[in-house]
């Protein structure tokens, strides 16, 4: 009896819960009680759709095809507007991805990516690293002092080396104008030039224009005023050559020492008097006094020079009240710019740096999808 009883709770319990389930049937209307509107287990319904982030599946899988004609990055003059523009945008999206809390994605997993820099550098390396990572791709940082090089390897020999270690990306950068077009013809990888004697250094005219495009809206029919040593400097040769492909009107403003003598030829407005260049520009670009590059006095002093062409907040009131003031770095404060102007409200210079990040970020992401595809 004890037994029964012990089983007698639970039958009562089910009975009532069976009663429980037919009155809540019952009470159903007659359209919703339907068999086919409950389910089935051996025939369940098909899931709904899965929710994806929207904001990865942009960046993964809205890159267009291809942005960029060529295998390499070498040089500003073969590119085209149709080619800068697309570019520009794709390094706006950078921008946003790089001031998340999380700005890595996997777009360049599993390919490598070799700094080769033979002269010394701070922001263009280290914008490079850091946009490697980024995209995911494994970065490998070589330094000619410590490569073998040092112990008397040619540079074809070391890009050969490198070349067997099948890399998929390498950033060149040389003392020697034309260096790196002569390295990417050893190597299979794509090229990146991040600066070649007194050539061109295409990333930092890109970066540039991006910092302006960003700030004035546009790059179009903007007066662009580019100071200091053009002679030497590789970053004016490219940015005189992106501004006017862009239809910006470039000037450029020097001493005759350190104008080459060619610059008329290049389409571009020539001062020897900062006042009567900086007049009403939209953009003041100051260039870096190039001691290292100079074989021979070419200003009397630095002193001197700061006198005549360096930009302070005198000289600046020549522009426009709202112009941009620019320098690709590093900065020699007191020579070509008084501190006054570089860190006051119109400079862009931190800005051209975060802009380094996402500019260099877009030209990995273009120039990847151009590299071979695994085929699964």
């Amino acid at each position: 009896m004890q037994h029964r009883k012990c089983y007698a709770a639970p039958a009562k319990a089910l009975a009532r819960l069976k009663a429980g389930l037919t009155n809540k049937f019952t009470a159903i209307p007659a359209a919703r009680r339907d068999p086919a509107s409950f389910i089935n287990p051996k025939n369940p319904p098909p899931l709904p759709p899965a929710r994806i982030s929207t904001t990865h599946t942009t960046l993964m899988t809205s890159r267009p095809a291809q942005i960029l004609k060529g295998q390499h990055l070498l040089s500003i003059e073969p590119l085209s507007p149709q080619e800068i523009t697309p570019l520009l945008d794709l390094a706006e999206t950078y921008v946003v991805q790089g001031r998340r809390a999380y700005k890595r994605q996997p777009l360049l997993k599993g390919r490598t990516q070799i700094n080769l820099f033979f002269e010394s550098s701070t922001r263009t390396q280290g914008s490079f690293e850091i946009a490697g990572h980024r995209l995911g791709a494994d970065v490998l940082n070589m330094a000619a002092n410590t490569s073998s090089l040092s112990k008397g390897e040619t540079v074809m020999d070391t890009a050969m080396t490198l070349n067997a270690m099948h890399p998929d990306i390498l950033v060149v950068r040389h003392h020697a104008s034309g260096a790196v077009e002569l390295l990417a013809q050893k190597v299979g990888c794509a090229v990146i030039n991040a600066g070649d004697g007194q050539h061109e250094h295409p990333t930092q005219a890109l970066l540039d224009a991006l910092t302006i495009r960003r700030n004035k809206g546009r790059l179009e029919g903007l007066t662009i005023a580019i100071c200091g040593d053009v002679l030497h400097s590789r970053v004016a040769r490219s940015n005189i050559i992106l501004l006017q492909k862009m239809n910006a009107r470039v000037r450029v403003i020097a001493p005759s020492t350190l104008l080459p003598s060619a610059i008329g030829n290049l389409g571009v407005e020539v001062f020897r008097d900062m006042r009567e260049g900086l007049e009403g520009a939209d953009v003041v670009m100051m260039l870096r006094l190039q001691l290292e590059r100079m074989n021979g006095a070419f200003v009397p002093s630095a002193r001197e020079y700061y006198r005549f062409f360096g930009l302070d907040e005198q000289k600046l009131k020549y522009a426009k009240s709202d112009a941009l003031v620019m320098h690709p770095g590093p900065m020699n404060r007191g020579v070509e710019i008084d501190s006054a102007v570089a860190d006051g409200v119109q400079s862009v210079i931190r800005e051209q740096v975060e802009m380094g990040v996402a500019l260099r970020m877009a030209v990995l992401d273009a120039l990847s999808r151009n590299l071979p595809q695994e085929q699964n």
